[in-house]
């Protein structure tokens, strides 16, 4: 008995082939967009809570007081960096968890978070004179490894971050003064640069 001829599969439609083919596209624009949403004016804002807390840690005795200090105004930049980044966001009509930031949130995450548990087994050691340093090298480290997915001013800035920190672990009298200049000037030069060239 002859075999049945094998039935050929249904044509895909055109319209599938088109669609499949925009997703495509879409996702690989998507992939290769720098993150955009880092705030210009949010850095600005950083900045002046951070020369804040630096003209009140320098009043405050060495010790959890100094450090709570610096803290608190890491929290309410934080608060600032994520309201004008997601406001940022909205405004360009790009959502913040796309893939790019995405990206840039998994690579800036893992130095703060070492960053945080530094911070508390320091603490519990006495070792007030390292923290200076560390979090200038940490925050620059997580600036520049999350700016490789963003605008080339941002890994230039967390450059500046880990030079600063480089110079607070070794000269542990100026850790105050440098993370006035670090976390207040720093942020509020390229808070500028990036507000003027990339908007807000």
């Amino acid at each position: 008995m002859a075999a049945l001829p094998e039935r050929n599969p249904e044509p895909i439609p055109i319209h599938e082939h088109a669609i499949n083919n925009l997703r495509y596209i879409r996702e690989t624009m998507e992939r290769a967009a720098p993150f955009t949403a880092v705030p210009g004016w949010g850095g600005v804002a950083m900045g002046g809570i951070a020369l804040i807390a630096g003209f009140l840690a320098r009043k405050a005795p060495t010790g959890r007081p100094w450090m709570e200090i610096w803290l608190v105004a890491a929290a309410l930049a934080l608060l600032a960096g994520a309201v004008t980044m997601w406001h940022k966001s909205r405004s360009a009509g790009t959502p913040l968890w796309s893939a790019a930031g995405r990206r840039f949130a998994m690579s800036f995450a893992p130095a703060i978070v070492s960053g945080t548990l530094l911070t508390v087994a320091f603490a519990e050691l006495d070792h007030w004179h390292i923290m200076p340093g560390m979090w200038l090298l940490l925050y620059g480290s997580a600036i520049t490894a999350g700016g490789t997915f963003s605008v080339p001013v941002v890994p230039a800035m967390g450059a500046c971050f880990i030079a600063l920190g480089g110079v607070a672990l070794f000269q542990p009298g100026w850790g105050d003064l440098l993370m006035i200049a670090g976390f207040g000037a720093l942020h509020i030069i390229f808070g500028f640069v990036i507000a003027r060239r990339y908007g807000g």
